[in-house]
């Protein structure tokens, strides 16, 4: 549910340097997916000692959401997805109105979905999607930095339209614009609505959010720091450089 674009070099290098390079993002990525199990298997510690604590369950739903970034095939992937989805329905049959609950349970079911695609019941999950984020949008749109209306946003972008699927470059449109409205100092929220600007030819537009993005990355960088924040750095910072090159290469012109 989430673009993971990649950027080609900019300037050329030695081919031993660049081999350097990608060893050095190999033992990054090796890193990251460590932590990723750690705190993965940490939270089900702490989830399986207290099963009907409604922070223990969301959690884990949460880690291991996050551990399927270093899944290494679909059926890991599946999985973790229904681990998460498990924690969550249970918590949901207690504290039904739980926005971290339905949260977590539309990320796993995204994820579940992901692995599962193409097939009839990743086409039926992606409705489940949509409305446990419509579910958190109504019961707390501040969530996760306003994470129920930055996964819609990128559900309909990245979905088959009508009578596929949920698709909708409108509906897109504004939801990514309202996860930027409501939490404008986290990068993701801003570089998925660029994303969109840039993929839909807006280049007036794309060039005022990345200003925006510009203007609001020192604060970031104070904000969101630590460990926990390492991979998500490296993906917003890889992510701002691929956008700024493919403009680049689409709409500036030599002079």
């Amino acid at each position: 549910m989430s673009l993971k674009p990649h950027i080609q070099a900019i300037l050329s290098a030695a081919i031993l340097l660049a081999t350097a390079s990608a060893d050095g993002q190999v033992a990054t990525n090796h890193l990251f997916a460590a932590r990723a199990q750690q705190e993965f298997l940490r939270a089900q510690a702490q989830f399986q000692s207290d099963t009907n604590n409604a922070t223990n369950a969301w959690n884990f739903a949460r880690t291991a959401f996050d551990y399927c970034d270093f899944a290494t095939n679909n059926a890991q992937r599946t999985d973790l997805a229904r681990l998460g989805i498990a924690a969550c329905r249970q918590l949901l049959a207690r504290e039904s109105n739980s926005a971290p609950g339905h949260y977590y349970l539309g990320m796993s079911l995204g994820e579940l979905a992901d692995a599962e695609a193409p097939s009839l019941a990743a086409y039926r999950l992606v409705f489940e999607v949509e409305a446990e984020f419509k579910i958190v949008a109504a019961l707390d749109e501040h969530f996760d930095y306003a994470g129920a209306a930055r996964n819609l946003g990128e559900l309909y972008l990245q979905a088959p339209g009508w009578p596929f699927s949920v698709g909708s470059k409108r509906k897109a449109r504004e939801w990514l614009e309202r996860a930027a409205d409501l939490a404008p100092d986290y990068p993701g929220n801003q570089l998925n609505l660029a994303e969109a600007q840039l993929k839909w030819r807006q280049p007036e537009a794309y060039a005022a959010t990345m200003k925006n993005l510009a203007d609001r990355w020192p604060t970031a960088q104070t904000h969101f720091i630590g460990a926990a924040w390492a991979a998500d750095w490296a993906d917003w910072t890889m992510r701002r450089a691929a956008l700024e090159a493919e403009f680049q290469k689409d709409f500036k012109r030599a002079p």
